[in-house]
């Protein structure tokens, strides 16, 4: 009997509850009709032949009078805004040849499939890896031999039984050993002119003819800069015992003349081969509301051919909580242009019906938001509204009953029947 009290007792306590819960599940609809709304995204988009260019720029003065009344973000539109939706760089960075936007119709639409537009040239910035290739690296002359250097040596005049002309290492203590008929000579701390003349002078007494030739033929200090280097935090790239050069922001080119520029200040004429190893710095977003449990966000590499299609194959498509009628890009606009950039994704036309009007091509920064099924977001508002009560009641009869067990049976033994 104490536990049909204690429903008796909060019998209100969950009438008010379920109530309350109500309330805040009629809340989540939108203030405003959804006919009118610019997320109305749950109406599929109509198509009256394949292929049907989707505008989603030019929408009636009527409707966009009331989304500005409802507060609602505008649509992106050309005449609202001083900025080029489709990202197409300007005429001065594209490289001749390169079509900026391959369109069937005339209007400037964002890319879409079947309907690419090519990327600005690709600029550089961390966490980027770029893959250099030396072509040419001399020393400045004049050049000083050091430890380990491998010189060329050639004495016309020398004994044809024991001929001095071959390649020579510079010993750890500067010298270099002509074999057991010729000698050692000290080389070390010397330009190359300067060792010919003490390898002359040495191969006097030695040679009738004592003429020499001495060639460097191979560098054993120097920094190899051949290989893989990421660009750093900075926006430098780290070139060893020759400094760091600050390439962010710059195209291939751009960062190729700097690094020759730099290392011309150590090297005669240097030629390097640069190039991208990995593109880690430009990306785009897989949004995903988690209908009150939390948005999933998936980072992705972007190289420049990517659809809407291809993102969600990223990501192995919906969840459980996802409504696949409500998915759109929203595309970064420049700071203070007081408009977002939406466009809406039709799936089902571009799932089923392999239409191209919404199926736009992924620009850097692009969001692809993916909106929560409203009513698995009810039932989890409701969820977390009742979840405190239900403890609070599941505590109080199990407490009642422990009571009522502990009074029937005081001295804890079960009486036989």
């Amino acid at each position: 009997m104490f536990h049909r009290s204690c429903l008796l007792r909060y019998h209100r306590t969950l009438v008010v509850a379920l109530f309350t819960a109500c309330i805040a599940g009629c809340q989540l609809a939108p203030p405003s009709p959804i006919g009118d709304s610019p997320f109305n995204l749950a109406k599929p988009v109509s198509h009256s032949r394949q292929g049907e260019q989707y505008d989603a720029f030019t929408q009636p003065d009527r409707q966009q009078k009331s989304w500005q009344q409802d507060g609602q973000v505008q649509q992106a539109s050309h005449q609202q805004i001083d900025v080029d939706i489709t990202g197409i760089p300007p005429a001065s960075e594209i490289p001749d040849g390169v079509p900026s936007l391959r369109l069937a119709s005339s209007r400037k639409e964002p890319p879409k499939e079947l309907a690419k537009m090519a990327l600005p040239k690709y600029r550089l910035e961390p966490p980027d890896v770029l893959l250099i290739d030396v072509l040419r690296l001399v020393p400045k002359a004049p050049y000083v031999i050091q430890p380990f250097d491998v010189l060329e040596i050639v004495a016309p005049g020398s004994d044809s039984d024991f001929p001095l002309a071959d390649f020579f290492q510079v010993e750890p203590g500067g010298r270099i050993n002509l074999g057991a008929s010729y000698g050692v000579v000290d080389v070390g701390g010397k330009t190359i002119d300067e060792a010919s003349s003490d390898i002359r002078r040495h191969l006097v007494s030695k040679l009738s003819r004592p003429g020499v030739s001495v060639s460097l033929a191979q560098v054993a200090g120097q920094q190899q800069i051949a290989g893989e280097h990421l660009v750093g935090p900075d926006g430098h790239v780290n070139l060893g015992t020759y400094g760091s050069i600050y390439i962010n922001g710059m195209t291939l080119e751009e960062a190729r003349e700097a690094i020759e520029d730099h290392l011309s200040e150590f090297l005669q004429d240097p030629k390097i081969s640069l190039d991208v190893f990995a593109y880690n710095s430009k990306v785009f977003y897989v949004i995903a509301e988690g209908a009150g449990y939390g948005d999933g966000v998936v980072r992705l590499p972007i190289t420049g051919n990517e659809t809407v299609l291809d993102a969600l194959s990223h990501v192995g498509g919906f969840q459980q909580n996802s409504n696949k009628k409500r998915i759109w890009i929203a595309r970064p606009a420049p700071s203070g242009v007081g408009c977002e950039q939406i466009l809406p994704v039709d799936w089902v036309a571009i799932s089923k019906g392999g239409s191209t009007a919404t199926n736009y091509q992924l620009l850097p920064g692009d969001r692809v938001y993916i909106a929560e099924d409203r009513f698995i977001k009810l039932n989890s508002t409701i969820n977390k509204l009742i979840a405190p009560f239900e403890r609070m009641l599941g505590f109080t009869l199990l407490s009642g009953q422990t009571i009522q067990i502990l009074q029937r049976f005081p001295e804890g033994v079960f009486s036989r029947f």
